[in-house]
């Protein structure tokens, strides 16, 4: 174990001396951990801490790795990290290892997980709001992943030792609670009463701290603290963890601003979660959903206050720009859940003044951008046109009718154009696959511009004699077609099938 000396800063030459102090100190310790020198050093980008990120190279023309070497700026969430990453590797878990660290525990050198955080894995998915499967399977892989870091995580784990609190109570919800409405609800200019709020608060603390499930709560759970490695998620900037409730994660997770989850993804990932959270305890579905609903508003508006202090405070605007993103979420949230707060309850006020915040023109000016959803019928002409729910009043509709029909021969009429007799006949014939190409075309410029434009809804219909052959054939090659080609979400209808 190496000391890391305590240096003078002097104006003018600062900067330089403590970069090379810096270098010095993590040679040592690749040193320390490898046996051999260190090639380069070259410092990684700042992230939302003050920590100091470094990768440091092997010596030239060596199959040593590379490592990460940290310098911290907070001795007592050093202390948290160091302790927790070797409590978590002793219980098997995918955390980087740490191989060698300073006597004052300043300075330390980790595996190198590479460069590929989820939040970068997931990309397309959140530009587009469609999730193609490998993202998805990742995103399972990560939610049963956190279900057993928090339980097997917790065991044996000794929560005197984290930082900058024990566990996750009344007065650290209150902290985040009042920083919201002091970094963010304040610079939005809207009065309310600050009685009224803070027993609004007071009430939200109690139901949060009602819950029967806690473990180790990771308390950042999100995709940039997640790395892919090999296809498989590890876990890093888990420092603030403590003991606590395990549904706060659940919620940092599938509702953080910018992940661009849809309600149906979300609501997937959680049966995912609570799935794999059964081999471990015993939770009560029902019960634990309720929970999460109190836990994704607690989320959102602490979110919403570090976006207000680190935005509008500390001037940077990449929190700026996820501000929509989290209001948003706290829209949806509001549309959904406010009606089961009882007018009696003193959260009333706090739902109330959030209903009057998100209203506010400076926060309708920059609108999310939802995806292009694909909704695609088969029908019966003898049955009428679908009805679009949608509220645009109908899309394209393809008469299928003029196509070569195997309804009319007995040996198809059990079939569907689902079933390969009829999907063969229809190929053979070869006249609905011409037919297909020139939909495709006038399909495939509608979607073009609706993305573009970004509308939100098209529908597309094919319909046939009895909605049973040639329909359901041509709608089933148009999804296909659309979600091989476009990052939309498809919604396939067989009306007649159903």
């Amino acid at each position: 174990m190496l000391k890391s000396e305590n240096y003078v800063t002097f104006a003018g030459y600062s900067n330089k001396v403590m970069e090379q102090q810096t270098q010095d100190i993590l040679r040592r310790l690749y040193k320390q951990a490898t046996s051999a020198e260190a090639g380069t050093i070259a410092p990684l980008a700042l992230s939302g801490s003050n920590r100091h990120y470094f990768r440091i190279n092997a010596p030239e023309g060596s199959t040593l790795p590379t490592l990460i070497g940290v310098e911290g700026t907070n001795s007592d969430e050093n202390h948290a990290f160091l302790y927790m990453a070797q409590h978590f590797a002793s219980k098997g878990l995918s955390v980087p290892r740490v191989l060698a660290y300073t006597e004052d525990e300043m300075y330390y050198v980790q595996q190198d997980l590479g460069q590929t955080l989820l939040f970068d894995y997931i990309a397309e998915g959140r530009k587009t709001g469609v999730f193609g499967e490998r993202e998805k399977t990742m995103l399972r892989k990560t939610v049963r992943a956190l279900a057993k870091f928090q339980i097997v995580g917790a065991e044996g784990m000794d929560f005197s030792r984290c930082y900058p609190q024990p566990s996750f109570n009344h007065r650290s919800i209150l902290w985040d609670l009042n920083y919201f409405k002091y970094c963010f609800l304040k610079a939005t200019e809207l009065e309310f009463q600050e009685n009224q709020l803070e027993n609004a608060f007071e009430a939200f603390a109690d139901r949060l701290l009602s819950t029967q499930w806690q473990a180790f709560m990771y308390r950042d759970f999100q995709s940039r603290n997640v790395m892919v490695v090999d296809e498989e998620p590890y876990f890093i900037d888990f420092q603030g963890g403590r003991k606590g409730p395990i549904a706060y994660d659940v919620a940092s997770f599938l509702w953080q601003a910018k992940a661009n989850f849809h309600p149906e993804l979300r609501l997937e990932l959680v049966e995912e979660y609570l799935d794999e959270l059964g081999h471990y305890i015993k939770v009560d579905k029902a019960a634990f959903l309720q929970d999460l609903r109190y836990f994704v508003l607690f989320r959102t508006l602490q979110v919403l206050g570090a976006y207000g202090f680190r935005g509008y405070f500390e001037k940077k605007p990449h929190f700026l720009q996820s501000i929509p993103y989290a209001m948003e979420n706290l829209r949806q949230w509001l549309q959904t859940n406010s009606t089961a707060i009882q007018p009696d309850s003193p959260m009333r006020y706090l739902l109330d003044l959030l209903l009057k915040m998100t209203d506010l023109a400076q926060f309708k000016e920059v609108a999310v951008r939802k995806p292009l959803v694909v909704r695609i019928y088969s029908f019966s002409y003898k049955k009428g046109i679908p009805q679009d729910d949608s509220g645009n009043g109908g899309g394209f509709v393809f008469d299928c009718r003029a196509v070569n029909n195997p309804g009319k021969y007995e040996r198809y009429k059990t079939y569907t154009g689902l079933d390969e007799p009829v999907i063969r006949f229809l190929e053979d014939d070869g006249e609905i696959l011409t037919f297909l190409e020139a939909a495709y075309q006038m399909v495939d410029a509608s979607v073009k511009r609706y993305m573009d434009r970004g509308f939100q809804h098209l529908m597309v219909c094919f319909g046939c004699t009895g909605g049973q052959h040639r329909s359901v054939y041509a709608a089933e090659k148009m999804a296909m077609h659309i979600r091989q080609k476009f990052r939309v979400q498809v919604q396939l209808i067989h009306r007649e099938l159903i």
